[in-house]
């Protein structure tokens, strides 16, 4: 039985991650318990259950944990403001106390996939619970093969983490950064994740995959790796 832990955790930086023009505000949090104590181990993927303390507007609600497992002083999220807790946290100050239960999910276990090519696929915020995984991959290179990530974003405004995608590449990962829609500054693949996938095929047969984010998008590559011979034992969500 999954044993989830409340914390009491205060935001202790906040870095925006969109483009000031982008009409989508989307934030880095780090949180960090109050009274200094080390978080519980987690699987990378996994999630928490964010509420305010005494109160129940607006309601708690799910973000997936951002950070390593093996950071063990906090939590870092990444937060698009919508409504609800996602805008107040959004918008919140550095000291704001929070309410934090978890981390819950059956999150993206690689260990049992060692020696294989492993793929990453998100768009959007579906990014968050990839960083926990590459972060992951990063201290554990040498125990896989080739390391993809697929991420995808509506516009060059919207990218995220863009430096540290980049910087990926010192580790031996391969990225593919797609845009829904570009413009004259962008010369990278226009169009969707599977799209990316589908112009640069992996044989299936010997790798694992982690898709991120809406349904749509999660269905669409699943089907792709499908075609491409993943079994769909080896196409791993997160929830």
């Amino acid at each position: 039985m999954q044993i989830n832990h409340t914390y009491s955790m205060q935001i202790t930086a906040c870095q925006r991650l969109t483009n000031p023009d982008c009409e989508d505000h989307i934030v880095k949090l780090t949180l960090n318990p109050v009274n200094n104590e080390h978080l519980k181990p987690f699987i990378t993927g996994q999630f928490i259950r964010v509420g305010i303390p005494n109160t129940s507007a607006p309601a708690p609600t799910y973000f997936a944990i951002a950070s390593a497992p093996f950071t063990r002083e906090g939590y870092d999220l990444v937060v698009k403001s919508a409504s609800g807790m996602s805008q107040y946290l959004s918008h919140a100050q550095a000291g704001t106390i929070l309410e934090v239960e978890g981390p819950m999910g059956k999150g993206f276990d690689l260990r049992p996939y060692k020696g294989m090519n492993v793929v990453l696929m998100g768009a959007g915020t579906g990014i968050a619970p990839l960083r926990s995984v590459w972060q992951w991959l990063i201290n554990h290179r040498e125990e896989y093969k080739d390391i993809y990530i697929y991420a995808g974003f509506l516009t060059p405004l919207h990218r995220v983490l863009t430096d540290e995608l980049q910087a990926l590449q010192e580790h031996d990962i391969h990225v593919s950064v797609s845009l829904a829609s570009g413009d004259q500054s962008w010369d990278g693949p226009i169009g969707f994740v599977q799209d990316a996938l589908k112009a640069n095929p992996i044989d299936g047969l010997h790798a694992v995959a982690c898709l991120a984010g809406m349904s749509p998008m999660v269905d669409a590559c699943t089907e792709t790796l499908q075609n491409l011979g993943f079994d769909d034992t080896r196409i791993l969500l997160n929830f």
